[in-house]
């Protein structure tokens, strides 16, 4: 087994992102190594282990260390494992989720803490998934933007998602439950969040889920949010990560959104997700 000293941590780039190496998370884990590689998710907001070989058990097993495991509202999962979201495309497909720059399920009262995803069949190329630092996104905005959301919520949704359920079924193998429209899931979060392990402050809001800032209408909201978004997926703020079979990518919710490119038509991809439950944010 890995001992703490053999942990290999290398960042990606110098705004997020590292690989993990000298750690096997199938077996389990000594109680240095996990603050180990929670020290490295709080440091680079998203880490990322090579050549690991996971059954559904081992992937629950690794996830369970770093807190209790919350099912997707919306989305289906694997058969038997109600905490493992299937993300599939198959070569019929046409799209993919997550096909925008977003942190998930930030409609939900108490959002995830992270997600550890996992290649399990992996094109040659094509379908890399970028990362965002939002900590970065705050501290370069302008200082008249900082004080136009200090102190400000806004209304996050899922109708992004549910309000067309039969389309975006129609086109991706990775699909959400028939009822999901049935209740709206919808929650009111600060636009700048104080990380609860780090301090530090960081951008909350992201495409597809923040739907109107508190007081405004979602017209009214828009012009704000959209320069808002635009600016969190500036590149110096950004990671791209290519994925290979065995890799697992583990990200920070609560400070970083991610982008899955779908640039590989006609190909088989299947990933499993597990999602780490959070808190409210402040």
């Amino acid at each position: 087994m890995a001992h703490r000293s053999e942990i290999d941590i290398r960042p990606l780039t110098g705004a997020c992102g590292a690989e993990v190496f000298g750690v096997d998370i199938s077996r389990p884990l000594e109680e240095k190594q996990v603050s180990a590689i929670r020290q490295a998710l709080l440091d680079h907001n998203v880490i990322f282990f090579r050549e690991q070989t996971l059954s559904p058990e081992q992937h629950l097993n690794f996830a369970q260390c770093f807190g209790e495991l919350v099912a997707n509202p919306v989305y289906t999962h694997v058969e038997g494992y109600p905490y493992i979201m299937p993300v599939i495309k198959e070569p019929h497909d046409k799209y993919v989720i997550g096909d925008t720059w977003h942190s998930d399920m930030t409609y939900m009262e108490e959002p995830p803490l992270g997600s550890l995803l996992y290649g399990r069949e992996i094109p040659d190329y094509g379908g890399d998934t970028l990362f965002s630092n939002m900590y970065l996104a705050y501290e370069h905005l302008p200082e008249p933007l900082k004080e136009m959301i200090e102190g400000r919520r806004a209304y996050h949704s899922d109708r992004y998602l549910t309000a067309r359920v039969q389309e975006r079924n129609a086109g991706r193998s990775t699909r959400l439950k028939e009822d999901a429209q049935q209740k709206e899931n919808g929650a009111l979060h600060p636009m700048v969040r104080v990380h609860e392990e780090t301090g530090r402050k960081c951008l909350y809001v992201n495409f597809p889920f923040t739907w109107q800032i508190e007081g405004l209408s979602r017209e009214e909201s828009l012009p704000l949010l959209t320069q808002l978004y635009e600016h969190a997926a500036r590149p110096e703020f950004t990671c791209r990560f290519r994925w290979r079979n065995g890799s697992l990518a583990f990200w920070d919710n609560r400070c970083s959104m991610h982008y899955a490119c779908n640039d590989y038509q006609g190909k088989r991809r299947e990933m499993h997700r597990i999602t780490i439950a959070g808190s409210r944010p402040r």
